[in-house]
């Protein structure tokens, strides 16, 4: 494998320390977040780089270079190996679709392409990713089942879905949320994820704003909280860092990390019927601002208000542009899964 072009989602697994990658690219793209449509290359890269620079999310100040330079070397080494180095959850699953497909796209023959995909890990009761393994666990991984040399079907089934994540309506997702592979084993799980980020036909919200607001309520009730007072009255108010934590158990997979979360919890917070209350006043959600519950909030939550009626939502997920009060998609709590208005 040294020979192979490595790719992963971050430098946070210590692939050079295994001895099996000499040649790495890291994907370092949250493409459940923002818009990601069905572009050109180009203007895919223009827009990525925008919409993260724009959120602040580019804390290493690579702009432009990062897509550029992983492309690049996706391309020059189209004629070599490839060993993708990926986890299960959503994030993970939406780049390895991406590289994929771009694969597929330069006939690159399936069989050149290894990909190393684990969901847990024996001695650790819940696994957060491959940065939690050793050199010495990451080199045992390619001889274990979690290490899949891909065929044609697993290429084909990629550029499905990353053609289906791109398309400006979510038509196409609950057929990759209900596909079974035994290549891309998370697939389907990760997709089925994605559709519970559409509002909810119960209340408006995404499984990822209920649980935030579920979390604020539970922490407040177990007595995790502090006294705040503000012009909206005194009251109990839990750190966001506390909420975050408890979010995070409610997922089975990894999913925001916590500055992405922070800024779900300010959208909340600064709609026009706030759901969470933030002190210091006028300020963003930092890991130390305390949160609680708005009147509001607490209804959207017990399902008596809708916060898409109330609140309205400009938000993309992937290549569908979600605006306005009247959404056309929703989540369906009862059949879960994926729903039309029209």
């Amino acid at each position: 494998m040294a020979v192979a072009l490595h790719i992963s989602n971050g430098d946070g697994t210590d692939l050079p320390g295994t001895g099996l990658a000499r040649h790495i690219v890291y994907w370092r793209d949250v493409l459940h977040e923002g818009p990601v449509p069905a572009v050109g290359r180009e203007e895919l890269r223009r827009v990525r780089a925008a919409f993260l620079t724009g959120a602040h999310a580019d804390d290493r100040s690579e702009g432009m270079r990062m897509f550029l330079g992983r492309d690049a070397a996706v391309e020059a080494n189209r004629e070599g190996e490839y060993v993708l180095w990926f986890e299960a959850d959503l994030y993970d699953q939406l780049q390895i679709v991406e590289i994929l497909a771009r694969l597929a796209e330069l006939e690159v023959p399936a069989e050149r392409i290894t990909l190393i995909c684990i969901g847990e890990h024996a001695g650790i009761a819940r696994f957060g990713g491959l940065g939690q393994l050793s050199p010495e666990q990451l080199r045992e991984l390619p001889a274990t089942n979690a290490c899949a040399t891909l065929t044609p079907a697993a290429l084909e089934l990629a550029t499905r879905a990353w053609a289906a994540f791109r398309a400006p309506t979510p038509d196409g997702l609950p057929a990759i949320a209900a596909t079974r592979s035994g290549e891309l084993r998370f697939l389907g799980e990760a997709f089925e994820r994605l559709g519970r980020e559409y509002p909810s036909t119960r209340d408006g919200l995404s499984l990822t704003e209920r649980r935030i607001l579920a979390a604020t309520a539970d922490a407040t009730q177990a007595g995790a909280g502090a006294d705040v007072g503000d012009a909206a009255g005194a009251g109990q108010g839990v750190t966001a860092g506390e909420v975050f934590v408890r979010a995070a158990a409610r997922e089975a997979r990894p999913y925001l990390g916590d500055s992405w979360c922070f800024a779900a919890m300010d959208r909340l917070a600064r709609a026009p019927h706030p759901l969470l209350d933030v002190h210091p006043a006028g300020t963003p959600v930092e890991r130390d601002s305390l949160l609680r519950l708005t009147a509001t909030g607490a209804r959207v939550l017990a399902g008596e208000a809708d916060h898409v009626e109330l609140n309205g939502v400009d938000r993309w997920i992937g290549g569908v542009h979600l605006t306005g009060r009247d959404v056309r998609w929703r989540w369906d709590e009862g059949r879960e899964t994926l729903t039309t208005g029209g």
